[in-house]
């Protein structure tokens, strides 16, 4: 006779206890909450932005949709994981505003050194060597091009060139593996290239590799 298992659900958490606490509206719950997270979410941010303060406020923001969403929330011992992919998409936002706002002041002429460092990188990833394309007119193609390719790969090429996010760490954010971040960035700048073709800018593959 086969042996029946009884599933048992997971024991609670510190974080689901802190939760459970908090739907039943205990104030003093989230405080604790904060207190254990709010550090390592700083660090998280600090980690994948550079900036101090950015990280402080994408930080908080977090911990406040956690309270927000906090009814949403089973108490399966899956706390962290839910609370970061919750910051996760924060920071993503984040950089999709801050690629756009950095786009539309490149068109403006307001460049600051980073900005036009920015801008070079950029020309050297979608364009070939020989061609001389001014900052300007490239930001005002990129910014039309980025929103005709799939949400993934802008997502991958604009935290990896706007906001300057090593692979590994646009791979941590976009929860997914190095390789298929490669692969994205890869057909991010492929799909580019050809779309600057169209514009008449020319052919990226006629550039020796």
């Amino acid at each position: 006779m086969a042996e029946i298992v009884l599933w048992k659900p997971s024991p609670m958490t510190e974080d689901d206890q802190l939760m459970v606490r908090i739907q039943e509206g205990d104030a003093r719950a989230f405080r604790e909450l904060m207190e254990r997270h709010q550090g390592p979410l700083i660090g998280f941010f600090f980690r994948n932005t550079r900036d101090a303060q950015m990280a402080e406020d994408l930080a908080q923001d977090t911990l406040l949709r956690v309270f927000d969403q906090s009814w949403d929330y089973l108490p399966q011992g899956k706390f962290r994981g839910w609370m970061y992919r919750i910051g996760r998409n924060l920071l993503i936002d984040n950089v999709r505003k801050q690629s756009h706002d950095a786009l539309i002041r490149a068109v403006k002429g307001h460049h600051d050194k980073d900005q036009a460092d920015a801008m070079a990188r950029l020309a050297g990833e979608v364009l070939p060597p020989d061609v001389d394309a001014g900052h300007r007119e490239l930001a005002e193609l990129v910014d039309e091009l980025l929103d005709e390719i799939p949400e993934e790969q802008r997502l991958t090429f604009t935290l990896h060139h706007y906001a300057g996010l090593s692979l590994p760490e646009v791979a941590e954010v976009m929860d997914t593996s190095l390789p298929t971040t490669k692969s994205r960035l890869r057909l991010a700048r492929e799909k580019l290239q050809e779309k600057l073709v169209q514009r008449g800018v020319s052919d990226p593959r006629e550039s020796p590799e």
